[in-house]
């Protein structure tokens, strides 16, 4: 039996692939999954409500790409696929609920720093369906197509940033995690009540007066800055993510076909499945 005609019996999702690269995926997939079944019935037993949503969270998102290959007809590549996988589970199981976040001080960063890869993927792979589809008139340039690439990366970030600071002052959450410091300038100490910036040097630690009248301190080291470097660490790995991809991306188009590594980021398009019939079985024998 040849090649096409195996292909032809996989499910539509499978089309178009290597059989053992995609149970490869499905081997990563079922591990996960089953990591997070786990997960779920340990955090029921320790009613930790909480977690057990973001184990189910995390269950709905291991399904978005197979669900966009079957809605988008488009083919994600195995590498892709698996990191998409990765991501999920390295920012919700491991990140959240085993705290990576804070036994790893740089395991947020390397987080942000993959989805500003990730979304400048995502991103020009829009762009370049839409720039090889057959009805839709665009001719963009390969430069054009990497800055669209980057800005779509760059706003993912800042929208993401936005939903950290909005669920930190809605529902008192730390999304946005704080950093101690121990230099700070402010205009707000200024004694002439003016634009001279005031620097402080040598903080060793913070102390609260609460309204009413105890002191505490906090013992921490230094001054508690609340979110604005993290947010800003987070902002400036996700542009390093997306102008790498941008870049990958732009030299891809520029040199359609010579890639070896971008095609392993970049979403294709499946050709339409020939209907079944008399005829087209005749020219398969």
């Amino acid at each position: 039996m040849s090649q096409e005609k195996k292909e032809r019996k996989l499910p539509k999702v499978l089309q178009g692939r290597h059989v053992s690269n995609k149970k490869l995926i499905y081997s990563i997939y079922f591990f996960l999954r089953l990591s997070v079944i786990v997960m779920l019935v340990l955090q029921f037993f320790n009613r930790n409500y909480e977690n057990m949503l973001l184990c189910v969270l995390t269950l709905v998102l291991f399904m978005l790409p197979s669900a966009l290959e079957r809605r988008l007809n488009i083919d994600l590549p195995d590498t892709l696929e698996i990191i998409i996988l990765l991501f999920i589970y390295a920012a919700e199981i491991l990140g959240e609920i085993q705290s990576f976040y804070i036994t790893f001080p740089y395991w947020d960063t390397m987080l942000h720093t993959m989805n500003g890869f990730l979304c400048a993927a995502i991103g020009f792979a829009l762009v370049d369906l839409l720039n090889r589809h057959e009805r839709i008139s665009l001719s963009l340039s390969p430069f054009y197509m990497a800055i669209v690439a980057f800005c779509f990366s760059m706003t993912v970030g800042v929208v993401w940033e936005f939903f950290e600071f909005f669920m930190d002052h809605v529902f008192l959450l730390d999304m946005q995690k704080d950093t101690i410091l121990n230099t700070i300038s402010t205009v707000n100490l200024d004694p002439n009540h003016g634009t001279q910036a005031v620097i402080i040097q040598g903080i060793q630690d913070v102390i609260l007066v609460l309204e009413d009248g105890t002191h505490q301190a906090l013992g921490l080291g230094g001054y508690l800055d609340v979110g604005i470097v993290d947010t800003m660490q987070d902002l400036f790995v996700n542009f390093i993510g997306a102008v790498v991809f941008s870049v990958i991306g732009f030299f891809y188009v520029k040199n359609r076909g010579k890639s070896s590594l971008a095609p392993r980021f970049i979403p294709r398009v499946l050709e339409p499945e020939a209907p079944d019939g008399p005829a087209n079985a005749s020219q398969e024998e």
